[in-house]
């Protein structure tokens, strides 16, 4: 039996978050929009098309932002609307294919090898999910179309505002050897910078070097870079890929040396992340905390300096206060000695839940704990997550939002 050729179709919503705005408040329609803080300390989570052409991206602290285009439109935005609209554009993905990887709550991959007899053409398919997505959710999505993941991704991109690229496995190099060299996965800055210099300076300058040559300069990864840039990629969709960590941060609107409230911000993201952990039956043996200084120190939003402690916990948990307790500890362990610009708790080392265990050993205090926890995830599932909060929680209000998949989040 003839094995079918991989086909692979990453679908991506345009400017998605601005998009959903556009379309639930007309007004906004054919206006500059960009999601995300409006304060100093914003940054841009999407910018709608009509934004873009100023230069408006993605990422861009919203004052840079507003210099470009003054007549921009901020809205602060609505990551539960988001998560739900989400769910939907997923649920249309899956009618195409069973083996759907999200790669955030935007994009997918969807593995159609081996569909076309019963699915028909990828190009057709792909044009078919576009317009499902147009007609149900009233959102525009392009579509990219290759023999590997990396390909169809780049497509999709080519494919944008609201289009379709397909690229078939005759035309790879054709399509790829163009690009600049950043456009392979993995390539960064400092990658690229280390490649230009050598006198790479595109894809196919990439694809027609040696392997030996590639991996003096960038290591191990060399000889995978090369292949990238032939065309071959061996990953494959991962349809139950698990999460492998939980983390939520902000950052403060001014930098906060107060130490109460540090401590009230940790617990509130303590509460929240272990929430999603009780959601998805996971508990966590390891505990990071993550600030950022206040006092810059290099150009550009990197240009502060980021720490990260962590510590793995005698037993593993999925209680909000003990996640705390130990962020708490990492903090005091790290005194401080400047105000902090952005703060973040985290859990990975993540194990699937253990059942109660009942008998003369059990803890008493934990069982009310798990009944205090499994009553509060009640209260927030019906009346959301500002419903109730613990005493000593503070405001934790984001810079901006994020596209990641949150697993267990609304």
């Amino acid at each position: 039996m003839t094995a079918h050729p991989p086909v692979i179709l990453h679908a991506d919503m345009d400017a998605f978050y601005a998009s959903v705005e556009q379309r639930d408040h007309p007004e906004l329609r054919g206006r500059p929009v960009a999601v995300g803080g409006s304060g100093s300390r914003g940054v841009v989570s999407a910018a709608s098309y009509e934004a873009r052409v100023f230069g408006v991206h993605s990422a861009m602290p919203s004052f840079e932002a507003r210099e470009r285009c003054p007549e921009l439109v901020f809205v602060r935005g609505d990551m539960g609307l988001y998560s739900r609209e989400s769910k939907r554009v997923f649920e249309i993905f899956r009618e195409f294919s069973p083996s759907v990887e999200g790669l955030s709550l935007d994009e997918a991959f969807l593995d159609l090898t081996g569909s076309e007899r019963l699915m028909g053409p990828p190009r057709e398919v792909g044009e078919r999910l576009r317009a499902r997505v147009r007609a149900e959710l009233d959102l525009p999505v392009s579509v990219g179309i290759g023999p590997v993941k990396m390909v169809a991704k780049i497509a999709s991109g080519a494919a944008k505002p609201d289009g379709l690229c397909e690229v078939r496995p005759d035309e790879v190099r054709a399509f790829l050897d163009p690009l600049p060299v950043r456009a392979i996965w993995g390539v960064g800055a400092v990658a690229e910078e280390r490649l230009r210099a050598a006198g790479f300076e595109t894809v196919g300058d990439l694809a027609r070097a040696p392997d030996r040559r590639l991996e003096k300069l960038l290591g191990d990864w060399g000889r995978q870079v090369g292949g990238l840039a032939r065309g071959r990629d061996v990953r494959e969709i991962e349809p139950y890929r698990a999460a492998v960590s939980y983390s939520e941060e902000n950052t403060f609107g001014s930098d906060v040396g107060d130490r109460a409230v540090l401590e009230s911000t940790i617990l509130t993201h303590a509460e929240s992340v272990a929430r999603r952990l009780r959601r998805d039956h996971v508990q966590a043996r390891t505990v990071v905390l993550k600030w950022k200084e206040g006092t810059r120190v290099a150009p550009g939003p990197r240009g502060y300096p980021q720490h990260t402690r962590r510590v793995t916990l005698p037993e593993p948990t999925d209680d909000g206060d003990l996640i705390a307790r130990a962020a708490r500890e990492l903090l005091d362990r790290a005194a401080l000695d400047q105000p902090v610009r952005l703060l973040g708790v985290g859990c990975t080392n993540l194990i699937g839940e253990r059942p109660q265990q009942l008998g003369l050993f059990a803890s008493p205090e934990k069982e009310k704990r798990g009944q205090l926890n499994r009553a509060l995830d009640e209260i927030v599932d019906r009346f959301g997550g500002s419903a109730v909060r613990r005493a000593s929680q503070g405001p934790a209000e984001r810079a901006a939002l994020t596209t990641q998949i949150k697993r267990g989040d609304d």
